[in-house]
């Protein structure tokens, strides 16, 4: 019995990238992939994003870590950035998406315990989230596939159906503390929240006093066409995790709050050590610097309605092997009738990288900063790999007219 030096819990593909640029990656045999994983939605700016290596570059030869001990400048300008651009009051800094929402969890379950409310500690979840690889996040996703072998779960989660407001109304006890959400489901199969049913989470908030959570770890920092996929639906959230597109590829989370729901995180109740270290706000910094140019957003949403365009005629032709596409913006679902591991390898032959989800769904998640002539390209790539798979499979062949 053996195992190799770098522990075996992925199931990698086997390829090893050597450098990247924009959306392109390379692999040091010389092969070239088009990304349309962008990192599990982390490389929002794409690949040696020269703004994000110059800061980077001039941030490591000055200083990279000091601890949460002192000030971090860097910090103090990423925190007003983020304040200024959404519904936020503060800024908590940490190194992932699992430990965003843990401050979020555990800020809600302080609000209400810090006012003499002791028991007040469950959260409200949906089926087919996902929040993170800890403990209580995995029992807040409450997935089985993420939960075999780690039991037992964390007490605190009650799920109900995604998109339900009846069943979610129906599970508030007086322990319920807070309601947690994702705009659209990412690792669950790229599920769109009905804007009507994020405004009936806010209002059931209200109306019992909970505080609401939105897990937008991969939704935020223009993945959607605005710069937080919460303003789609015109609400704004009492908590917010983000993190993936907010470094740029650089490991850095935050967790956003109100002062009403931040206003018991005092001194000792909660931090990081590694949290905002200088490295960290440098790349973040970089990457708002970019994101908050007036050009910037509109162009996420220009190249993102004609990837829709492009992309709806190819589902459609290709019946045999996509049921469906859905999203918001650039982050985009195929929904598949064949196991979408057989669509991604036939991708992946032609050149182009995408990511797996839930419910036999296939991500596209490309950088930001794609072209139109990646689009086209991409989307070309798809139509093939479909061809291929419907050749590969002795599926009887699709009919299609213009």
């Amino acid at each position: 019995m053996s195992i190799s030096a770098v522990m075996p819990n992925y199931a990698r593909m086997d390829l090893v990238f050597d450098r990247g640029q924009g959306a392109m990656l390379y692999t040091a045999d010389g092969r070239s992939f088009l990304d349309f994983g962008a990192g599990i939605a982390v490389n929002a700016l794409g690949h040696a994003h020269p703004h994000l290596v110059m800061a980077l570059k001039a941030q490591a030869e000055k200083l990279w870590h000091t601890s949460n001990l002192y000030r971090v400048a860097g910090q103090e300008k990423l925190a007003e950035r983020l304040v200024a651009n959404s519904f936020a009051d503060t800024a908590f800094f940490c190194n992932s998406g699992a430990e965003a929402m843990e401050c979020a969890v555990k800020m809600a379950r302080r609000y209400h315990q810090a006012q003499g409310f002791k028991d007040k500690y469950r959260v409200i979840t949906a089926r087919g989230g996902f929040h993170g690889r800890t403990l209580a996040m995995i029992s807040a996703g409450a997935q089985e596939k993420h939960l075999d072998g780690f039991a037992p779960k964390v007490d605190g989660f009650d799920q109900v159906p995604f998109g339900n407001l009846n069943e979610a109304r129906a599970a508030i006890t007086p322990q319920t503390a807070a309601v947690v959400v994702e705009a659209i489901q990412g690792e669950g199969g790229i599920i769109p929240a009905d804007p009507s049913y994020l405004q009936g989470l806010r209002a059931m908030a209200d109306e019992f006093g909970l505080l609401l959570i939105m897990d937008e770890v991969q939704t935020g920092m223009g993945r959607t066409g605005k710069l937080f996929a919460y303003e789609w639906a015109g609400i704004t959230p009492d908590i917010m995790a983000l993190a993936k597109g907010l470094g740029g590829g650089f490991p850095v989370g935050a967790c956003l709050a109100t002062e009403r729901a931040a206003q018991f995180m005092t001194a000792g109740t909660h931090g990081s050590t590694f949290g905002g270290n200088p490295l960290a706000m440098a790349a973040a910094n970089a990457v708002m610097d970019v994101m908050l140019e007036k050009k910037f957003l509109p162009s996420v949403n220009a190249v993102a309605e004609q990837l829709w365009a492009k992309l709806t005629p190819v589902v459609a032709k290709h019946t045999k092997v996509f049921e469906t596409i859905r999203g918001k913006g650039l982050m985009i679902g195929l929904k598949c009738k064949v196991p979408y591991t057989d669509v991604l390898t036939q991708m992946m032959h032609q050149g182009l990288l995408a990511v797996g989800a839930g419910d036999n769904t296939i991500r596209l998640l490309p950088p930001l900063i794609i072209t139109e002539a990646e689009v086209d390209a991409g989307v070309a790539m798809i139509d093939r790999a479909a061809t291929a798979v419907v050749a590969s499979s002795q599926l009887p062949a699709e009919e299609f007219s213009e």
